[in-house]
C-alpha cells in the first residue's frame, strides 16, 4: 500500500510538471471576408496538349526532397517530340507530402525557376535549425504534452529561407495544380490543402501560409504538436460541392474518397471546429491522396481536367516517386530493446507501410477507371460538342492511354539502394548524400521501364 502511494503521489507530480509545459499550435487560417469571396479558384489550367504528367512525391525528409527534385531536372532534359519546351513543361498535376511537399510546393511556385535554386535554398542547407530533434529527459514533458516543437520555428525557417512569406493564393492557376497534403488525426483521413476543405470550413484558402501547410504535412508525431486549423461553419453561405454528401452516404464508394468527404461533412457542420494536422504519411505515405480525390470526387467524366484538355489527350504519364524509408533497427538481434523512442518510431513506420499497396492499388485503378470514362465520353460526344472543344480533323476517340508507375530505391541493385535507404529522414544532409539522391532520382526516371513504354507508345 505504502508503494502505491508513492506511485501515485509520483504519477500525479508528473502530470502536474507534464501540464505546465503543454505544446500546442495557434491555427493562423482567416474566415472569409463573404461568401465565396477570397476563395482560391483552382484546379482549371489554362494549357491544353496531348500529354500530360502527374507527380506524386513521397515523404522521407531532405531525401524524399531530393529524389523528387531529381526526377524534375531528369524531365527537363526529356524533349516531346514534334512540340517545343521538354516533359517539363507537361507536368499539369503535382501532389507531395511531408518531405516531398516541400518541392511539390516550391516547384509549384516558381515552375522551371525553382530547378535553379532549390539545391542550394533547400537541400543543402539545414531546416533543423532551431529545432529541437531529440527526445530527452529535457523535452519528455513536452513530447507527451503536444510535440516536442510547436510549427513556429519550422515555418519561419522555410519563409525566411525558401517561401518568402508566399501563401496558397500564390500557387498560380495554371499548371502545375499542386496538392499538399497532411493527416486530420481526428477523423483520420487525408486533409488536402484545398479548395474543398477551405469551403468546407469558411476559410480564405488564398490567405493560407504554404509554409504552414508543409508544415502540416511534415509533422511528424512526438517531434511536432499537431498543426491547428480552425472551421468558421456559420461564417459563410456557400454550398458544399454536391458530392460531398453524396459519397459520405455512399456505401459503394472507395474508403477513402468516402471517409474523407464524411470528413469534410463534418467541418461544414461543426463537429469538428479545430481540425488537428499531423504528417500526411500517416495515411498516405505516397502522396497520391490529393490526386485520387481530385479525380474520385469529380461530377465529369474529364474532372479534374477541362473538356478542351479532355478531347486533345492522347497520352498520360503517371509517377510515384517513393523515397519511404526501409526496414531499419538493430533491436531484432537481441533479446533487449526496442526502447521506448525506437518503440514510437518503428510504430508511426508500420502505421505508414501498412497501407501503403491498398493505396497504390487504389490510386492505380483511378487511373485505369478514368482512362476508360474518358474514353466513353470522348466517343459519344456530338458533333456540336466536338466543335466547341476544339477537336481538329483526323482525330480518334479511342486514342488515349495512361501509364502509371512508380520510382524507388528498390529498382536499383541491392548496393545502390542500401546506400540510398541508408540516408536519414531528415531534414538535415551531408552535400555528398544530397547529391547521390538527386542523381538517383534522375537515374530512376531514366530507366523506368513506365516510362520507356509511354515514349515508345507516342
Amino acid at each position: 500500500m505504502r508503494w502505491l502511494c508513492s506511485a501515485m503521489v509520483a504519477v500525479a507530480a508528473s502530470a502536474a510538471l507534464l501540464g505546465c509545459v503543454s505544446v500546442y499550435n495557434l491555427p493562423v487560417n482567416v474566415p472569409l471576408d463573404d461568401a465565396g469571396i477570397g476563395q482560391l479558384n483552382v484546379g482549371l489550367t489554362s494549357t491544353a496538349d496531348d500529354i500530360l504528367v502527374g507527380l506524386s512525391f513521397s515523404g522521407g525528409g531532405t531525401r524524399a526532397a531530393a529524389f523528387s527534385f531529381g526526377v524534375l531536372s531528369e524531365l527537363d532534359t526529356l524533349p516531346v517530340r514534334g512540340a517545343e519546351g521538354s516533359m517539363l513543361d507537361r507536368v499539369e498535376f503535382v501532389s507531395g507530402v511531408s518531405g516531398g511537399s516541400v518541392t511539390a510546393a516550391y516547384y509549384g511556385l516558381k515552375k522551371r525557376l525553382a530547378l535553379k535554386d532549390f539545391r542550394e535554398r533547400f537541400l543543402l542547407k539545414n531546416a533543423e535549425e532551431g529545432l529541437t530533434t531529440t527526445v530527452s529527459l529535457g523535452t519528455i514533458g513536452r513530447a507527451f504534452t503536444g510535440g516536442v516543437n510547436d510549427s513556429r520555428g519550422f515555418t519561419a525557417w522555410l519563409d525566411a529561407n525558401l517561401l518568402n512569406g508566399a501563401t496558397l493564393g500564390d500557387l498560380s492557376t495554371d499548371r502545375p495544380r499542386v496538392w499538399i497534403n497532411a493527416t486530420d488525426i481526428f477523423n483520420r483521413v487525408p486533409f488536402v490543402f484545398g479548395s474543398t476543405a477551405f469551403t468546407a470550413i469558411c476559410s480564405d484558402l488564398s490567405k493560407y501560409p504554404i509554409s504552414d501547410a508543409v508544415a502540416a504535412s511534415a509533422a511528424v508525431p512526438i517531434a511536432f504538436a499537431p498543426v491547428v486549423v480552425q472551421a468558421f461553419p456559420g461564417a459563410c453561405t456557400n454550398l458544399l460541392p454536391p458530392w460531398v454528401r453524396r459519397l459520405a452516404r455512399d456505401r459503394k464508394a472507395p474508403p477513402m474518397v468516402r471517409s474523407y468527404a464524411a470528413a469534410i461533412a463534418s467541418y461544414r457542420d461543426g463537429v469538428v471546429p479545430f481540425i488537428k494536422l499531423l504528417d500526411g504519411g500517416l495515411v498516405d505515405n505516397y502522396g497520391i491522396s490529393g490526386l485520387t480525390i481530385a479525380r474520385e470526387s469529380s461530377d465529369t467524366p474529364y474532372g479534374p481536367l477541362t473538356p478542351q484538355q479532355a478531347v486533345k489527350l492522347r497520352r498520360a504519364l503517371f509517377l510515384v516517386v517513393d523515397a519511404k524509408t526501409g526496414i531499419a533497427g538493430d533491436w531484432v538481434h537481441a533479446v533487449d530493446g526496442p526502447n521506448g523512442v525506437e518503440t514510437v518510431r518503428a510504430s508511426v513506420a508500420s502505421s505508414m507501410a501498412a497501407s501503403l499497396d491498398a493505396i497504390y492499388t487504389v490510386f492505380n485503378r483511378t487511373m485505369n477507371d478514368w482512362q476508360t470514362s474518358l474514353v466513353r465520353w470522348r466517343c459519344q460526344l456530338s458533333a456540336t460538342d466536338r466543335a466547341r472543344f476544339g477537336v481538329g480533323p483526323g482525330w480518334n476517340c479511342q486514342d488515349l492511354k495512361f501509364f502509371v508507375g512508380r520510382l524507388g530505391f528498390d529498382q536499383f541493385d541491392p548496393e545502390r539502394a542500401a546506400e540510398l535507404d541508408a540516408v536519414p529522414t531528415r531534414f538535415q544532409l551531408p552535400p555528398d548524400q544530397v547529391d547521390n539522391v538527386i542523381a538517383a532520382g534522375r537515374d530512376a526516371l531514366r530507366e523506368s521501364a513506365t516510362l520507356q513504354a509511354f515514349v515508345k507508345s507516342r
